[in-house]
Formats: C-alpha cells, sequence, structure tokens
C-alpha cells in the first residue's frame, strides 16, 4: 500500500466494484501496470476478483482488511506510550 498508484486504486475499489479500464480512468497508468498492482492487492488479499465470461471486476475484500486491523490492534497500545515520552523529550528540548 505505499505506492501512491496502489493506494489510489484501491480507494476507487472502496466505492465499488470496478474492472481494471474503469480503474485506469484518471490515472496515467498503463494497462499492465493496473495489472501488476491488482496482482499485489490480490495477494495481499485486500482486493479479490469476480469473473463472469470474459470479464473481470475488482472489489475490496473485507475478510483482507480484517487481517490488516487484527495486526494494528497488537500496536495500538504501544504507541500512545511512545508518543507520550516524544512529547516529553520535545519538551524538554525546549527548555
Amino acid at each position: 500500500m505505499a505506492d501512491p498508484t496502489r493506494r489510489a486504486i484501491f480507494e476507487k475499489l472502496a466505492s465499488g466494484s470496478m474492472n481494471a479500464s474503469s480503474l485506469r480512468e484518471g490515472i496515467e497508468i498503463s494497462q499492465p501496470a493496473v495489472s501488476q498492482h491488482l496482482s499485489v492487492l490480490r495477494n495481499a488479499k485486500l482486493v479479490r476478483e469476480e469473473r463472469t465470461g470474459r470479464f473481470v471486476n475488482y472489489e475490496v475484500d473485507p475478510d483482507g482488511l480484517v487481517l490488516i486491523a487484527e495486526w494494528l490492534a497488537m500496536y495500538r497500545t504501544y504507541w500512545p506510550a511512545r508518543i507520550d515520552a516524544l512529547k516529553n523529550l520535545l519538551r524538554d528540548m525546549d527548555q
């Protein structure tokens, strides 16, 4: 998700199911590049595809988002203490 184009594709899919051509609209990117980004998102289990005949639509996979939320939850307790320590350090540096 670090790639800005990949994030843009994912954000477009958050509004609903789309095919690869629709995902290219408004983004200066080739069809093979879109396919590559979609492949990364599928492998990360963030996007799933639905084939109807020769047509393929992509959509956000909610199960993949649950995995991310669970992973982030492990670190949720870690960050407040670290941020407080940073605030204290910065305050001490100002004095």
